[in-house]
């Protein structure tokens, strides 16, 4: 008796990449230099050679100037290879960019050109900045610019359809679960998991996102495709696999591991003192309790409300008053709209004697359950991150996390909402012939 083969991730890739192929006038991949993007542009460029296609495939790196000189190596690497098959778009452009290292200072532009004489590297050749990008403004974020690339390029190539292809993993973290599903643009019916539409003619393609990290390692190695060789040097000084990611150093992700430039890169660590304020605290105490790490503990004869209010009284006034916001937005959805808890959860809630309110049905595809709750002083959960407390918030104000990505607030979200609002005021206001 023939025994069927078993289906593999790859196979699911290549029947994903054979839709992409199929469906889109124009596709391209967003690629960081990491592995996850990497082993996605190395099978589409496979892919293509290996079916004869005509495309060409798009790539798409935002250069965030300070990174691992291993990581410079291998993006110049890839970029500079493929040329018949590659259109390369390496954006240097001087979007605000969160960090994690100062509570004074909430973002930093790289390539910024008030900053020149502090660059850590010139710029690249044949890179594309702010003259190339009629959309670009001095108040973008970084993933502002490149949900609006995606409509510029679309516009640039005069397609019909565009394909922007994510290298994301849901093994790697809860925010890139949650960006898989729940997303936040529109939702059609019957469309797969991996694929989101996020603009008119644009989709947002995930299809690596039920691979796991050893299976991208397992690709590497079969099929010979290079890599960025900064993982060896993760791997030699004892950084777990899941552990090893590229990003921009000075988010609140990577400050726990900033300490590793002092190691592995010593003279990028040397120019990155002078590039970003609190580059050295950060990287000293980024994985201690003085910035939120590990287990952080109450001062004696306080509340963790009392001591909330006590680190915002520390704070710049700009930067209290953001702390302040988020606070306020938080506890307004909690009481008001409810967040979504497992019922297990819910369950040790009860069993604790805390109130919980369930809010009715989710939009969202999960088996967790919208309630509503008051905010809480500390609750002794394993799901502590997913309540709401006060401790909750005041490690958001230890980690530096200005955007509280820790309290499960979206960033993009929340500042497309302020950009919306701010256009519709603008709007009303020009209507009526004010300025």
């Amino acid at each position: 008796m023939e025994i069927a083969k078993r289906r593999t991730v790859y196979d699911a890739l290549q029947e994903r990449l054979r839709f992409i192929f199929k469906n889109y006038d124009y596709i391209y991949v967003s690629f960081s230099g990491g592995k996850d993007s990497g082993v996605l542009l190395n099978a589409c460029i496979d892919y293509i050679r290996k079916h004869n296609l005509r495309h060409k495939l798009g790539v798409f790196h935002l250069d965030y100037e300070v990174q691992y000189g291993k990581t410079t190596e291998y993006v110049d690497q890839v970029l500079a290879s493929n040329r018949d098959l590659l259109e390369v778009y390496r954006a240097c452009v001087p979007v605000k960019v969160l960090s994690s290292t100062s509570m004074y200072q909430q973002y930093w532009r790289p390539w910024d050109p008030d900053m020149q004489k502090f660059w850590v590297r010139s710029l690249p050749k044949e890179c594309h900045t702010v003259s190339d990008f009629d959309f670009y403004n001095r108040r973008m974020w970084d993933y502002e610019f490149q949900y609006d690339f995606a409509s510029w390029l679309r516009n640039h190539k005069k397609a019909e359809s565009v394909a922007c292809l994510v290298g994301i993993r849901t093994q790697e973290s809860f925010n890139r679960w949650r960006t898989i599903h729940r997303p936040q643009g529109v939702v059609r019916k019957n469309d797969p998991q991996w694929r989101h539409r996020i603009a008119e003619g644009i989709d947002n393609i995930y299809p690596l996102y039920d691979w796991l990290t050893t299976d991208i390692w397992t690709a590497n190695g079969r099929f010979g495709w290079e890599y960025n060789r900064l993982y060896d040097l993760y791997w030699q000084a004892g950084v777990p696999l899941e552990s090893q990611r590229v990003a921009s150093p000075f988010i609140s992700q990577a400050i726990s591991g900033l300490r590793l430039y002092r190691a592995i890169d010593p003279d990028m660590w040397g120019k990155m003192l002078c590039r970003v304020n609190g580059v050295n605290f950060a990287g000293l105490y980024g994985g201690t309790t003085a910035m939120g790490w590990r287990r952080v503990k109450l001062p004696e004869g306080m509340t963790w409300k009392s001591y909330l209010y006590f680190l915002l009284d520390t704070l710049p006034k700009t930067t209290r008053n953001n702390y302040l916001k988020k606070l306020e937005v938080s506890m307004n959805f909690w009481k008001n709209r409810g967040g979504c808890l497992l019922p297990e959860t819910i369950r040790k809630l009860r069993a604790k004697g805390i109130e919980v309110h369930i809010a009715g049905k989710s939009n969202y595809r999960t088996k967790k359950i919208p309630v509503r709750m008051d905010y809480h002083d500390d609750i002794d959960l394993p799901e502590f991150r997913e309540l709401p407390t006060y401790k909750r918030m005041c490690i958001c104000i230890l980690k530096n996390d200005h955007c509280c990505k820790y309290m499960g607030f979206s960033p993009n979200k929340i500042n497309r909402e302020l950009r919306f609002s701010a256009l519709q005021e603008y709007a009303a206001h020009a209507g009526d012939g004010n300025t």
